[in-house]
């Protein structure tokens, strides 16, 4: 069983932590063996998507190989094969977040996806005018757009948990917030633009003290820290493939399995259902109800390989080696001249905000680009947070357990020449 992270690494780990040989990950990831612009790749760049393990690549390439079928229709040979591999990965998920039962995993195109399903169908039925839902300013706008939809569609309000500016969550008006009309609490549990883990536990207890349900945006969290959604008592959880190491255009939707069942399905075609006729449909068990047409078979089947593959290295090694990777990239970015850090949490992983003096974050993008090294400039779908800080942008360095110390000197390096050069 997965333990649930309120903490940092170090502190969950204490004294032993398990070591994890960076050199051998490597080895496992082709896309890192290469140049770019004459240079060797340094991929900084993995809270936009991670790189895919051979065991991933090997595995989509298998089933459109060999298993190429449409899955829980046919009673031929391939499409048996393929709906078990595919049931399997469904299993897989279930584990490693350690939901109750496959009945609480819905697959659905990524985390963007999966919050659109729950305010369209759990928000359209539950939800009325006045009701409210309590959402934070470093969300990722795919936790506040669908619910400002919501609120044009159906009259509800948001409320905003604002950040102080370190970046963390200010918890004491989140607690005035809640009150009886609060119905929901839509929370990301890592931020994309910041680096904060939330408390995601002490804020899920708190909104079911208050009557409310919560939701929890994992995306970012899955790949750095072991997830288990029963010792967290989280109502939704959500999260993509493609920055856990997997296919992109698969997710997964976390639901307690009492709130799905009494929501209705959120698209009508084919396998979401059990009977048509031409005046009334009976829709499918779950999780089926919500997974309408053909799905991304090869990159549920994937996503079921990426699991397995961190599983068998271990996250509780992955995070203490990507939190080293940390605080040794924090140390050096303040040894260039220039650099302002943006989210100085106390509680931070994986990733690393910055602006320059007098340098834009897309020139600084640019240069280090020159270098071989992938980093990504703008304002990462958080546009309230560059509000916050008064910036247009932030260049963001994000790491994972195949970046080493050499590759982050490369980085720093490279920084300090784009402040000679530009600033």
């Amino acid at each position: 069983m997965n333990q649930p992270v309120d903490s940092t690494a170090a502190e969950l780990l204490g004294g032993n932590r398990p070591a994890l040989d960076v050199e051998r990950v490597r080895a496992d990831f082709p896309i890192l063996h290469q140049e770019v612009r004459g240079k060797p790749l340094a991929y900084f760049d993995n809270a936009a998507t991670s790189q895919k393990p051979a065991k991933v690549i090997e595995t989509v390439d298998h089933y459109y190989r060999a298993l190429n079928s449409n899955i829980h229709r046919g009673v031929h040979y391939l499409s048996e094969q393929a709906t078990s591999a595919y049931e399997n990965a469904r299993e897989a998920q279930r584990r490693f977040i350690n939901a109750e039962s496959t009945r609480e995993i819905v697959f659905v195109r990524g985390a963007t996806e999966a919050i659109n399903l729950i305010v369209q169908s759990w928000g359209r039925s539950q939800l009325k005018a006045g009701d409210e839902v309590i959402i934070s300013e470093m969300e990722h706008h795919s936790n506040i757009v669908p619910w400002q939809m919501l609120r044009d569609q159906i009259g509800i309000e948001l409320k905003v948990i604002p950040i102080n500016d370190a970046g963390e969550l200010q918890l004491d008006i989140y607690e005035e917030l809640l009150n009886e009309r609060t119905k929901l609490v839509a929370i990301n549990h890592l931020s994309n633009a910041l680096g904060t883990v939330n408390p995601v536990k002490s804020i899920i207890d708190q909104a079911h003290e208050a009557g409310a349900l919560v939701l929890v945006d994992g995306a970012q969290a899955v790949p750095h820290t072991p997830v288990d959604v029963q010792a967290l008592g989280c109502d939704f959880y959500v999260y993509s493939g493609h920055k856990l190491f997997g296919p992109t255009g698969i997710g997964v939707l976390y639901g307690r399995e009492d709130l799905l069942e009494a929501m209705p399905p959120y698209q009508g075609g084919g396998d979401m259902i059990k009977m048509v006729k031409l005046d009334r449909t009976i829709y499918n068990d779950l999780p089926y109800k919500f997974e309408a047409g053909t799905p991304h078979i090869a990159g549920g089947i994937g996503l079921g390989a990426a699991v397995e593959y961190v599983e068998d290295i271990g996250l509780e090694a992955i995070a203490a080696y990507e939190h080293d990777l940390l605080e040794y990239a924090t140390e050096q970015a303040l040894t260039v001249e220039g650099l302002k850090l943006i989210g100085t949490a106390q509680n931070k992983a994986s990733i690393l905000s910055f602006i320059m003096d007098g340098v834009h974050p897309h020139d600084l993008g640019t240069i280090v680009d020159s270098e071989g090294i992938a980093i990504r400039t703008g304002h990462h779908c958080a546009m309230p947070v560059m509000d916050h800080f008064g910036v247009p942008a932030t260049a963001r360095a994000s790491f994972a357990f195949y970046n080493t110390h050499a590759e982050i000197d490369r980085l720093i390096a490279a920084l300090k020449h784009a402040h000679e050069v530009l600033a």
